[in-house]
């Protein structure tokens, strides 16, 4: 799947975002490496805590239906700007793929930049380091 076409399914999944508080939309798609999407949306709650990213909506998602190995994640929101994932939904995506692209853009401009995972969080803890495994 074009990063595009990708992009476009997340700008789409934005409009189911839950946002009463901070009105900040933001949809995610997740394409597995078997090539299915998983689109998710941002989830406010009164209690900020128990809230929950789009992007981190999507991986859990995919995780909960047994897909485990991710290929790109495209981030859009209701900004005029492009939307980075938060620190804590770029170590979610590194915990499954450290080769993971994040896509990010406005398909009505036919802006469309990609992104290493590696970019964005360079240097990243991970499940080797547990292990004792880490090169």
């Amino acid at each position: 799947m074009k990063s595009f076409d990708l992009l476009k399914l997340a700008e789409e999944a934005k409009g189911n975002a839950y946002v009463p508080y901070s009105k900040f939309k933001v949809g995610a798609a997740l394409l597995t490496k078997g090539g299915k999407v998983y689109t998710g949306c941002n989830i406010e709650n009164a209690s900020y805590g128990a809230s929950n990213c789009a992007e981190r909506t999507a991986i859990f998602k995919a995780v909960s239906e047994g897909e485990t190995e991710f290929e790109k994640i495209a981030v859009a929101s209701s900004s005029r700007e492009e939307t980075w994932p938060c620190g804590i939904c770029r170590q979610v995506m590194v915990e499954f793929s450290k080769e993971l692209t994040v896509v990010l853009g406005d398909t009505e401009k036919n802006e469309v930049h990609e992104y290493s995972i590696e970019e964005l969080l360079s240097h990243s803890f991970s499940g080797l380091d547990i292990k004792g495994e880490k090169i």
